[in-house]
């Protein structure tokens, strides 16, 4: 919420007032949250956060008419959206669904993690394109993020390559951390090794 080019805006700019409600928080209890709960109850409810227990959202039939399919997606860094996924048992409820991609993010005025992570308006556009079987689903969300990132460019900003490319090609700048978790995940990101 304190970054000021932040892609949740965007995607709810882009869908209809009553097919996106945005939630800001850290912690979603049932007291609190019942509409969410009842959300996260129902058949057709999927949360995309990609894990070993996630499914592959294109591989999953959505033919089923009888309940409306709902979309949950954690927005924050990886760090914030791993903590509201375990610390919330709600997001549990939902069947959990992961994108299989290799498409490199159009969100080039920040940097990513590895060169498939993409930002939550582009995992939104992705995902509703595949859950809706229209391709002019994604393009349409990712006009706004494009138009975005051209405006910041010609006003100065600059490229950012993933921190993976980065390390790969030796221009990372950064000190490395002191922290053995951390320093293991960039060797990870430098040889390929899916974290």
């Amino acid at each position: 919420e304190s970054r000021v080019l932040r892609t949740v805006p965007l995607l709810a700019a882009c869908l209809p007032e009553d097919k996106c409600k945005v939630l800001i928080g850290r912690r979603f209890g049932e007291e609190r949250y019942p509409e969410l709960a009842a959300i996260c109850r129902k058949p057709g409810t999927f949360i995309l956060y990609p894990g070993a227990e996630a499914a592959n959202l294109e591989e999953l039939s959505l033919e089923d008419n009888h309940h409306p399919h709902s979309l949950i997606i954690i927005d924050g860094t990886w760090s914030q959206a791993k903590d509201i996924f375990y610390k919330n048992s709600l997001f549990r409820l939902p069947k959990q669904v992961q994108l299989k991609t290799t498409v490199s993010s159009q969100y080039v005025i920040r940097t990513q993690p590895t060169n498939t992570c993409l930002s939550t308006l582009e995992c939104a556009a992705i995902a509703l394109s595949i859950m809706e079987k229209n391709t002019e689903i994604q393009q349409t969300i990712l006009r706004p993020l494009q138009a975005l990132c051209s405006f910041q460019l010609q006003h100065g900003a600059q490229i950012h390559h993933s921190k993976e490319h980065l390390l790969k090609n030796g221009q990372y700048k950064k000190p490395m951390p002191k922290n053995k978790r951390k320093l293991k995940k960039m060797e990870l990101l430098v040889n390929n090794v899916k974290i």
